[in-house]
């Protein structure tokens, strides 16, 4: 049986990859698809940097229990990065029966590793919002 969590070994298979491990609904396995450096900025627009700081924000994603959607809107590649437009969707029915709305725009950067794998550098799933930092 094959891994269904592979990471993506060109741009192209990025997304692909992200949805893969996004929807396994796992944070164990979604902390895979990051580099080792990476940051997420959260909702507010506050970095989320380390692997506990970033668990804990993928947990509240997780906590709806539905599955992501994604259209790439842009991949633009420089050697080993990748900046990513994509639009995406969280939407549906969660486990407390309420309903669920989230419709973005992401503007993220991966970076090929040199392990030849593509991993998320830095996750701005809000990327296109205006967010005033406190």
């Amino acid at each position: 049986m094959s891994n269904p969590y592979v990471l993506a070994i060109t741009p192209d298979g990025i997304v692909d990859s992200l949805l893969v491990h996004f929807n396994s609904l796992d944070v164990d396995v979604m902390l895979g698809f990051y580099d080792k450096e990476a940051i997420l900025i959260d909702a507010a627009g506050h970095p989320q940097v380390g692997t506990a700081a970033i668990a804990t924000e993928l947990k509240k994603y997780f906590s709806f229990g539905l599955p992501m959607h994604i259209t790439a809107r842009h991949i633009f590649v420089a050697g080993d990065i990748a900046s990513l437009v994509l639009d995406w969707s969280i939407v549906g029915t969660g486990p407390d029966g309420n309903q669920v709305h989230i419709v973005a725009t992401a503007n993220d950067i991966a970076r090929r590793s040199s392990d030849g794998f593509w991993r998320y550098l830095i996750d701005n799933p809000f990327g296109t919002a205006i967010r005033q930092l406190a």
